[in-house]
């Protein structure tokens, strides 16, 4: 019989948790400094989880890690580690499930790092972390180039790049618009707080022969040796013009020139049209997130 026992003591999980992450972020391309600081960030969330051991027979054939909590406003169950013997994954799926279900959640999420994808192919994607490490400046095609944005191209491109993120977490299904919009600016206002004047950022104004075709904005130091990209976009008359790539290569240079040696992005579900560039781009991915809601409209929801 398979039992599902909360641990008190749950040392020796997650050792084997943060050994799996360190392994993983490893060969994802991380170095070992910015793979120490995503274990860390992972360390600050690992209090409020209920980690269960799974028995069966009296044996133990895994882990399972499990936690409900408001996301703004919407109570949503995570499901941070699956840990199970080959043949347990999907019982185990359900009984996290349903073990969030009762405590209110109506969705659960994931964030694939080392166990199983195949086993949440049936989550919707939320988003990607992507990255890739340079090491020589990338060739541009004549007359590209990027320029610091001035103050009166800030509010225009703030207002534009708010109004875009706010469209990318509606699309991927995380949240509501309302609470998307409610998200947005507290996200911008928690990063720039100083606006073009927030240290390590770069805010970049694209240009081809001296027009503009889009902006960059990148922030230096995110983790160790790793600037992250939280936006490059070609404006919308340039597009399928191969400037995506262009802009890419020009964060990548200015990556290099900021003393980092890995550029990072966040490619959010249903834009596929950003992942195949990625992909194209040689952007490998660090992690995916996922989620689905509940009840589970398949009626498997209770615990085993």
């Amino acid at each position: 019989m398979t039992e599902f026992i909360a641990l008190d003591d749950s040392t020796e999980w997650q050792q084997d948790f943060e050994q799996r992450l360190l392994a993983s972020y490893a060969a994802a391309g991380l170095n070992a400094a910015a793979v120490e600081r995503r274990i860390e960030r992972f360390r600050e969330r690992i209090g409020g989880w209920t980690i269960v051991e799974i028995t069966d027979a009296g044996t133990r054939v895994g882990y399972v890690a499990v936690v409900v909590a408001d996301d703004h406003g919407t109570l949503a169950g995570r499901i941070g580690d699956l840990r199970v013997d080959e043949g347990y994954g999907q019982a185990v799926r359900a009984w996290a499930e349903a073990w969030c279900a009762e405590r209110g959640a109506c969705r659960v999420d994931v964030q694939l790092i080392d166990f199983g994808s195949e086993l949440f192919d049936d989550y919707a994607l939320q988003a990607q972390n992507r990255l890739r490490l340079i090491d020589s400046p990338p060739e541009l095609p004549d007359g590209v180039t990027a320029r610091p944005m001035t103050e009166a191209e800030f509010p225009h491109w703030l207002a534009a790049e708010k109004l875009s993120y706010v469209g990318d977490i509606v699309r991927a299904g995380t949240l509501s618009p309302e609470e998307a919009v409610r998200k947005s600016d507290g996200d911008f206002a928690m990063l720039i707080p100083e606006g073009l004047a927030t240290a390590d950022n770069a805010f970049l104004v694209l240009e081809a022969a001296g027009e503009r075709i889009g902006t960059g904005w990148l922030k230096h130091g995110f983790l160790p040796g790793v600037t992250f990209g939280y936006g490059v976009h070609v404006d919308e008359q340039y597009r399928g013009k191969g400037y995506g790539r262009a802009a890419m290569a020009l964060g990548e240079r200015a990556t290099l020139a900021a003393g980092d040696s890995a550029l990072m992005f966040t490619v959010w579900g249903g834009n596929e049209v950003a992942m195949n560039l990625y992909t194209s781009a040689g952007y490998r991915v660090i992690d995916d997130h996922r989620s689905i809601d509940l009840p589970r409209s398949d009626g498997a929801d209770s615990a085993a």
